[in-house]
């Protein structure tokens, strides 16, 4: 009896192990995957909110699928050391197969060298600095657009306005540095001058970020473009708004990301910014989804303000990157080795370490990286294709802030630059700037520092047609001339005032104070400013100073009067014939008559009676008409050879 129950035994748990076998069978195989954010920040915040909700949607859409994305979140707040330590954890003792993030492009970039040691993807939807790339760590994808897409939009921007110069302000960081030469670059471009560059360290206190805009202020330059953080834009904004330089005649850019914060500004930071430009990368709208993440987003975080809260661009680049890694994983057969992988993790489980002497190179990490760069479907934010490792940017938004409202004024693309409609070329719409103008400003302001530009102009007696240095009633300046006049008609056509006043270059006695060369080296010596005058460019003074075009025909002329005494008779034909030339046609006649008498008295009859026969008749014509002949041919060319020596 004992042994029957004991049989039963055996059979019912028998029973029970394949029932588990056969459940665990049609489970998919968990693929270890690495998450590294930011998590006290907003964009973190919101970011893991788009990651959780596509994990859902994607297995809700395919069930059939045989590896399922297992992540591992990991905060590295807002620090570098903490997102490799996150990054060193999730390698060793997690033995992920693929790392999301980090978020910053100063924490990517040591991150990404740990990828490139394990052959593992470092996989980032928000680090955007140009100087990440796939070229020097090939194992590092970015899922988004880089900053350097965007330069060309602003420099865009920046020439529709008019705008001949501009201040770049950045962060002393990878993320603020990085962008910068892209920057500069696409401005040389347009014919954009950039006389000053501006840089703030990410950590400034109040006093340095005041100490920078009073500086800024000094200048001429009136036109702003921001690329910092968050964190940073706020402040220097603020301060900015704070000692007037958000008022009229002020114009501020701000590179993508700010409108990513908009929901939690505060009412201060919303009052600095009114009138500010930014940029945005163009995302279609996709109302289900904004729908479907408030709603998880209000139930998550209900503070929140409702009507505010929108996905970011980086929060709907985290969820396309989670589609794609999933896509990948299911691709790339990599299910035995996420298997080996668990088996080494229950074997590390119990020992935590963070010893870089543990890492080892992943088995699958190439086939996944295929997988991914392979990739091309339709995800939230557009088309999904990477190209050289990263997203490409076709279009972009140009939002302008309007008290606590984002303002679309328009469109920068590829195809049209920039316009007001995406598909066809049109005007901005209205922009309201900086103290409430709807007039966009001139871009300098040459009374900040009452600088009055002095022009140097030469003392001479002579020519006072070109230079006059006596009093003009009409300009009110000291000088008068052709060459004022163009000075003064170059100066009246800019868009913007700029005052200026002429100054002789003489001695004490009225005299010129010394040569062209000294007057033009008056200008290397910063004496003057300019010189207007009738100076010549000479190769030796190109080496000092920069020549306007040449507004005078070069060379010398002298014009004399002419009086044309030219007859006006029938006979004219006649003048050319001189003395000499009657009396060598003479000769010729009797010589060829002479001739020709010569050749036919011996056989022809008529050239032997009297003169007055009829063959000497016929004879004095032919050659009368021969002579006649070749008179013409003379009076013909003699004139035209006349008539070209008196040019």
């Amino acid at each position: 009896m004992g042994y029957l129950l004991f049989a039963c035994l055996l059979s019912l748990i028998s029973f029970i192990a394949a029932v588990n076998r056969e459940q665990t069978a049609g489970e998919p195989t968990k693929f270890p995957v690495g998450v590294v954010l930011d998590m006290d920040t907003w964009v973190g915040n919101i970011s893991w909110s788009c990651i959780s909700m596509a994990m859902e949607d994607f297995y809700a859409a395919n069930r059939n699928y045989t590896a399922k994305l297992d992540l591992f979140k990991r905060n590295s707040q807002e620090d570098v050391v903490s997102a490799a330590s996150a990054a060193l954890d999730l390698l060793i003792n997690r033995r992920v197969q693929a790392i999301i993030g980090p978020q910053t492009s100063i924490q990517a970039k040591f991150v990404a060298e740990l990828g490139n040691k394990t052959h593992t993807p470092i996989i980032s939807f928000s680090a955007t600095s140009p100087s990440l790339s796939s070229v020097r760590t090939p194992y590092f994808i970015r899922t988004a657009l880089s900053d350097s897409s965007q330069a060309q939009a602003i420099a865009a921007l920046v020439h529709s306005f008019g705008w001949s110069q501009l201040i770049p302000i950045f962060e002393d960081t990878e993320y603020g540095t990085g962008m910068i030469p892209y920057l500069v670059d696409a401005f040389q471009a347009t014919d954009a001058r950039v006389p000053h560059r501006s840089m703030i360290p990410l950590s400034a206190n109040e006093d340095q970020i005041l100490k920078e805009l009073f500086y800024l202020m000094t200048l001429q330059t009136r036109v702003f473009v921001v690329h910092a953080s968050y964190s940073l834009v706020a402040r220097l904004l603020v301060q900015a708004n704070e000692i007037g330089m958000m008022r009229e005649g002020y114009a501020w850019i701000v590179t993508y990301g700010l409108t990513d914060h908009f929901g939690v500004m505060d009412d201060s930071t919303l009052k600095a910014m009114h009138g500010v430009l930014t940029i945005n990368p163009y995302v279609p709208q996709y109302l289900d989804f904004n729908a479907k993440w408030k709603d998880r987003f209000q139930r998550e975080n209900p503070a929140a303000v409702a009507e505010k809260i929108e996905p970011s661009v980086y929060a709907m680049w985290a969820y396309d990157t989670v589609w794609a890694l999933a896509l990948a994983a299911e691709a790339s057969n990599t299910m035995a080795v996420a298997a080996s992988h668990k088996r080494k993790l229950e074997a590390v489980n119990g020992n935590h370490t963070t010893d870089l002497e543990d890492l080892h190179q992943s088995q699958g990490g190439g086939k996944l990286l295929d997988s991914i760069l392979g990739l091309n479907f339709d995800g939230v934010t557009g088309r999904f294709q990477l190209v050289n490792g990263q997203l490409q940017a076709k279009s972009f938004e140009i939002i302008n802030i309007v008290g606590d409202k984002k303002k679309k004024v328009g469109y920068w693309t590829s195809e049209h630059g920039i316009s007001g409609k995406l598909e066809t070329g049109a005007n901005l719409e209205g922009i309201v700037w900086p103290g409430g103008g709807g007039t966009a400003p001139n871009g300098l302001d040459w009374q900040s520092n009452n600088k009055t530009l002095r022009i140097g102009v030469p003392v001479k007696k002579g020519f006072m047609e070109f230079v006059n240095r006596e009093w003009n009633p009409q300009t009110k300046r000291n000088g008068s001339g052709f060459c004022i006049e163009v000075f003064d008609t170059v100066m009246a056509t800019l868009p913007y005032r700029i005052p200026y006043e002429y100054i002789p270059f003489e001695d004490g006695k009225g005299h010129m104070k010394g040569s062209y060369n000294e007057l033009v080296y008056q200008v290397y010596r910063q004496n003057f400013d300019a010189v207007v005058g009738d100076v010549t460019i000479t190769p030796n003074r190109s080496l000092y100073v920069d020549f306007s075009v040449a507004y005078t025909e070069l060379g010398m002329a002298m014009v004399v009067p002419i009086k044309d005494d030219r007859g006006k008779s029938a006979w004219i034909f006649l003048k050319p014939l001189t003395a000499d030339l009657w009396l060598v046609s003479g000769a010729f006649f009797v010589f060829t008559g002479f001739v020709v008498w010569v050749l036919e008295h011996r056989i022809n009859e008529g050239f032997r009676g009297p003169p007055s026969s009829s063959t000497w008749h016929h004879l004095l014509l032919l050659l009368l008409h021969t002579r006649l002949r070749s008179q013409f041919r003379i009076v013909g060319v003699v004139p035209s050879l006349h008539s070209h020596s008196s040019i």
